[in-house]
């Protein structure tokens, strides 16, 4: 490949395929670097950085400078777990320091949300053949097919 140097963002280019990090200009490229690789290694780690128990009940939300506050994790926490993951703030946020090597967060705000109605109750379970497709079967004229059907849905059910 050759390279290029009339080009305005670098001193010298690739022709041919770039990576979509090699094509942003570069202010762009530090802001990604400072907020957006937190987050993103924050959320790709995020079972080991609080464990399983508290991975099943939240999530992180977003990472900003805050200038009250310093550099701020928001975590959305379902409804009723929200006290044990206040006292394992401290925990997270050494963590999440240590893991980064250095003082990325210092506080974690905490939100909460409802579970939806469909998650607090089990599903039920819904029968492959309902009554129309039983009338249905039963309609057929030929006995070897109406029994092989019969016999798929007996098996199909305890499955």
């Amino acid at each position: 490949m050759k390279t290029k140097f009339n080009f305005k963002q670098r001193n010298a280019s690739i022709q041919g395929l770039r990576s979509f990090k090699d094509t942003l200009p570069t202010k762009a490229k530090k802001i990604i670097s400072k907020k957006g690789e937190v987050y993103t290694k924050t959320l790709d780690n995020w079972k080991y950085l609080v464990g399983k128990d508290l991975f099943k009940v939240c999530y992180p939300k977003y990472y900003k400078k805050i200038s009250s506050k310093g550099k701020c994790l928001q975590i959305m926490v379902k409804h009723g777990y929200e006290v044990d993951l206040e006292y394992s703030k401290k925990l997270i946020i050494d963590k999440i320091n240590y893991f980064f090597s250095n003082n990325v967060v210092e506080s974690i705000i905490l939100k909460t949300f409802d579970t939806d109605e469909k998650e607090a109750k089990p599903e039920e379970k819904k029968h492959v053949t309902n009554n129309k497709y039983l009338r249905q079967i039963n309609n057929v004229k030929n006995k070897v097919v109406k029994n092989s059907l019969i016999k798929f849905n007996k098996v199909y059910k305890e499955k």
